[in-house]
């Protein structure tokens, strides 16, 4: 496995990433565990979830899972999503932000963690209240590094430059969605992340699974997929994604790997990507995933991919 900075940080984590939106989803705990315990064992030292994936129980399989090793891992979570009905219950004030690292911890069964971030950009709450709370928590330990998920450059660039002048711990990373066909939501990203010194991990680098070749055109979901399960993927089989699966699958096996390995490595062949973060239904799934992390795409390859989905 290799590893990475995060971002411009001391730390190091698997350029593979585990995603923790199926634990409490479509994984039992006792299916996360053991997808969890793959992972580890393959080296994956990252691992990624927040507080809202299954209603809490996302973190919880997570601590379960690494308890024993908590040391050798670097584990990320969340805060900002709905978490109650509430009005407190979301956003990024204070209190948010403080009643959110504590309940996360006791679901983790930690006194720390290696990375929070941002879920989403809260436009209700002054930015400066919202910095000064997530400086507060790496001065008191209970977390060690920052970042930030779902926001744009312009706002990233803005949250850098208060905690710039205040002096306080600024982003080390950004997680937005990323794919070879839908690009970033925010074009600016990638040189502003380049240009400010904050590392990229991207999600949904498969497409939410539609990237894996599993899927045909003209034929339904076979039962136990993701497409199977969520109306909303299944709405992703037409069009632009099957038309980049059509091309890049023989570009992909003519190599010896798979098109969702190529979805991973071509992330990877960015200089900007701290790790990529991949989710997974079964240990099997896991395996594959890791392997993508083994290959090495040149920067010409990379963008002879880009010409493939676009049809240059």
């Amino acid at each position: 496995m290799e590893y990475r900075q995060l971002g411009t940080t001391g730390i190091k984590v698997s350029a593979i990433g585990l995603g923790g939106n199926t634990f409490g989803n479509t994984a039992d705990e006792a299916v996360s565990i053991a997808v969890i315990h793959e992972a580890m064992e393959l080296g994956v030292n990252h691992i990624d979830s927040a507080d809202g994936y299954g209603n809490g129980k996302s973190e919880e399989f997570v601590g379960k899972a690494v308890a024993g090793r908590r040391h050798d891992m670097v584990i990320a979570s969340k805060v900002a999503s709905r978490v109650g009905d509430g009005p407190n219950d979301r956003g990024l004030s204070r209190k948010h932000i403080m009643d959110g690292v504590e309940a996360s911890l006791k679901r983790m069964n930690t006194d720390y963690l290696d990375l929070f971030y941002a879920h989403q950009f809260d436009r209700e709450t002054p930015i400066e209240e919202s910095v000064r709370a997530f400086d507060d928590l790496v001065h008191q330990g209970k977390v060690r590094y920052l970042g930030c998920s779902n926001w744009q450059a312009w706002q990233m660039a803005q949250a850098l430059g208060v905690q710039e002048r205040l002096g306080l711990s600024r982003w080390a990373v950004i997680q937005p969605a990323w794919n070879v066909v839908d690009g970033l939501d925010d074009p600016h990203l990638e040189d502003a992340c380049a240009t400010l010194g904050v590392g990229i991990v991207p999600y949904r680098p498969m497409g939410s699974g539609v990237l894996t070749g599993k899927y045909q055109r003209g034929e339904p979901p076979q039962p136990g997929t993701r497409a199977a399960d969520n109306p909303r993927i299944a709405r992703m089989l037409t069009g632009q994604m099957l038309d980049a699966v059509h091309v890049l699958k023989p570009w992909a096996e003519s190599r010896g790997r798979t098109v969702g390995q190529l979805a991973i490595a071509w992330l990877l062949a960015h200089p900007v990507v701290s790790s990529v973060i991949v989710g997974a239904r079964n240990p099997a799934q896991v395996i594959e995933n890791a392997a993508a992390g083994e290959w090495t795409l040149t920067a010409e390859e990379r963008d002879e991919v880009v010409g493939l989905v676009r049809g240059d």
